[in-house]
């Protein structure tokens, strides 16, 4: 039994590394692909609702995507001129703040003088003269980023365009390599999978406004600079849960130290773990809790685990691929998914996880009282 329980073991983590590492060498179209996917599921609801109304498919798809890129270009471009209006006052603030730091230094414990003040900024002058070819190969390096980025988001939307047009399709091209016999199973299973991300993708976005708006509320009372970039920076640093907006929160909180004072920073900082504790103890358990059933130690360990293999691009990814597999499982070994026919799942349709068994779904269900749970089978 342990023998065949071994092999069993080394056959997985071989097989999980190979994955992996396939999909490492193949980050830049793997992670286009997955922003599309994560696109698709949320403007795809808008797409069926036109076609349902009338709309030809193809023209539907045309009307939401230029609606949500001029959506996107509005908001930009109402961004970056909050940020160059904001500027000015943020390099006088931060001006201000450090002779601030310079009388402090030398009428503080310290009592740094001009002479000695003035050499520090000389010595990290010439460290940036002395490493000006290191600086200048990052620049090209950025410059490369860039163009992949770009390249990178071109992919998307081309992608994106037919998983919108056509996703249903390729979905039953790519269930066709299924054996016959359990192809329905795997097909419920996938569009499970499917609905799971879309209630994700909406939950989060939601949380995602919340979390803005609060942040934003607390650098309007506090009167720092660059309330919008700040505010938008947070909206998109929500999209990887649990660490996003506390790191994009951060930055805000650097703002108010560096631009206004210690005292802003500290309301700031307030106000951002009073959103953060509304965001852990009734946004997630309210929205994401019901789109997707996720022990909080697993979303940890997906976002560290996709830090490790992709960076940023994958810590975003990481959770909604953990939440279609977890769905996806769940239909399959459920019993209440046997019979169903895969038409009949809407996967634009919140389905709360997806079909469950009769076992609870928390850790401490799994142990302890052997009683039965409450029934819980079927599409809920």
């Amino acid at each position: 039994m342990s023998a065949a329980l071994s092999w069993r073991f080394v056959a997985v983590v071989a097989a999980l590394y190979v994955v992996f590492h396939v999909i490492g060498f193949l980050a830049s179209i793997v992670i286009p692909v997955g922003i599309a996917l994560l696109l698709a599921a949320l403007l795809s609801p808008a797409v069926t609702q036109l076609n349902r109304s009338g709309v030809p498919r193809g023209v539907a798809t045309g009307l939401v995507l230029v609606g949500g890129l001029a959506l996107v270009g509005g908001v930009l471009t109402f961004v970056i001129s909050e940020f160059s209006k904001g500027l000015p006052d943020l390099q006088k603030q931060v001006g201000a703040s450090l002779d601030q730091i310079r009388v402090w230094l030398r009428d503080g414990p310290l009592h740094l003088s001009d002479v000695q003040f003035q050499q520090y900024v000389d010595d990290v002058v010439k460290t940036i003269q002395d490493n000006q070819a290191d600086i200048t190969s990052g620049a090209l390096t950025t410059a490369a980023t860039l163009g992949e980025i770009l390249t990178g988001l071109i992919l998307a939307l081309f992608t994106l365009i037919f998983f919108l047009h056509d996703g249903d399709g390729i979905w039953r091209f790519m269930v066709r390599i299924v054996p016959r016999d359990v192809r329905d199973r795997a097909d419920v299973a996938g569009r499970r999978g499917f609905s799971s991300l879309v209630s994700y993708v909406r939950a989060t976005a939601l949380v995602a406004v919340v979390d803005a708006v609060g942040v934003g509320i607390g650098l309007w009372i506090v009167d720092v600079p660059l309330i919008v970039p700040l505010s938008a920076l947070v909206f998109l640093g929500a999209f990887i849960p649990i660490v996003g907006a506390v790191i994009t929160g951060a930055v805000a909180v650097l703002v108010a130290l560096v631009a206004v004072s210690p005292v802003a920073a500290l309301v700031v900082l307030a106000i951002l773990i009073g959103v953060m504790q509304l965001e852990s103890h009734v946004l997630q358990p309210l929205l994401l809790g019901r789109a997707v059933k996720l022990h909080p130690l697993s979303v940890v360990l997906a976002i560290a685990a996709g830090l490790v293999v992709s960076g940023i691009a994958g810590a975003l990814l990481a959770v909604p691929l953990l939440a279609v597999l977890n769905s996806g499982i769940r239909s399959l070994l459920s019993e209440s998914d046997r019979d169903v026919e895969p038409r009949e799942v809407d996967v634009l349709e919140p389905q709360e996880g997806g079909a469950v068994d009769t076992a609870g779904d928390r850790v401490e269900d799994l142990g302890g009282d052997e009683r039965p749970g409450p029934d819980h089978s079927g599409l809920r």
